[in-house]
């Protein structure tokens, strides 16, 4: 029995599909470009004020940027949900409240292709978060790629610690499980298409990022910098914060949880680059070959075949 051709209508919709898959990949890998030099922003920037501080400038200051937009785009917070709010909340404490306020403290004492690296971790979380609450499927060439990834961060650290590294370690591990939670619930927000990206990621900024700044107020008092390190923060916020986390929110449209997150795991590489040009640091070559062992892994899980019921989801 021939099967039915493939009507025109359902050519155009995979081949519309299809294009928004490849502009979402485009958008993660300008993320983990952006995001590259970070580590090293952060590690200039904690030469003249605190971590909190740091994390709080950095987060709000990016919200304020987006303040006009999303006052147009909201015309009044009320009109959102109590729920949405909730889930809103849920991201910016998850994700910069807790999860870059720890990693910021970790900055303090590791280097910033180290604090990078552990970045790798976060597809874990991530995938087991998408299955249990998004009801996300995983491949067994995702969990092999995940697998690959994980090894690939161990073996980066197989050279031993350096003394003050297990305790920085264990807080950045409490990044990444805090930090997991983020791509998650924004993933549940932005699929739904009924609320913008600047929206999405405005608010948690907002939130986080003002928790952040009470909290260094607290603990570090009022930063006093000079306009070298006012340079860089702003710089943070604006080119590191604003920009990559607009087309994250908007990846994550299209893209998986664990796609998303997988890219994230590239950044290490593009840091230990910047950082050996800026900073001097150095890697071993086993360390080079647990970086490349996990873009394998990454290029692994982002392979999928196509299924019928995925393409009847994403057109809906």
């Amino acid at each position: 029995m021939k099967t039915a051709p493939e009507s025109v209508p359902d050519r155009s919709r995979m081949m519309l599909q299809q294009r928004k898959r490849a502009a979402a990949i485009g958008q993660m890998l300008t993320v983990v470009l952006i995001w590259s030099s970070s580590f090293v922003g952060v590690k200039v920037a904690l030469e003249y004020t605190g971590p909190l501080t740091v994390a709080a400038l950095r987060y709000f200051l990016a919200f304020l940027f987006l303040l006009p937009w999303l006052l147009v785009r909201l015309r009044g917070f009320p009109r959102l949900p109590r729920a949405q709010w909730l889930r809103f909340s849920l991201m910016g404490i998850a994700q910069y409240t807790i999860g870059n306020g720890v990693l910021y403290i970790a900055m303090k004492t590791l280097s910033a292709t180290t604090g990078s690296l552990v970045l790798c971790l976060l597809p874990i979380p991530v995938c087991l978060w998408g299955i249990a609450y998004l009801k996300e499927r995983a491949s067994l060439p995702r969990l092999g790629g995940l697998v690959a990834t994980i090894g690939g961060a161990f073996l980066f650290f197989s050279r031993g610690l350096a003394p003050g590294e297990p305790w920085a370690l264990f807080l950045l591990g409490t990044s990444v499980l805090c930090a997991s939670a983020f791509p998650v619930l924004g993933r549940e927000v932005a699929r739904d298409n009924k609320i913008d990206t600047v929206t999405i990621t405005a608010l948690p900024l907002a939130i986080g990022g003002g928790l952040l700044l009470v909290f260094g107020g607290i603990f570090e008092g009022v930063p006093r910098m000079p306009l070298a390190g006012w340079g860089i923060v702003l710089g943070l916020a604006a080119i590191n914060t604003l920009v990559p986390y607009l087309l994250y929110s908007n990846a994550l449209r299209t893209l998986h949880a664990v796609e998303a997150n997988v890219f994230v795991s590239l950044t290490p590489l593009g840091t230990s680059f910047v950082a050996a040009v800026t900073m001097g640091e150095r890697l071993a070559g086993i360390q080079f070959a647990a970086l490349f062992l996990m873009i394998g892994g990454a290029s692994l899980v982002q392979w999928r075949k196509a299924r019928k019921r995925d393409d009847q989801t994403e057109r809906r």
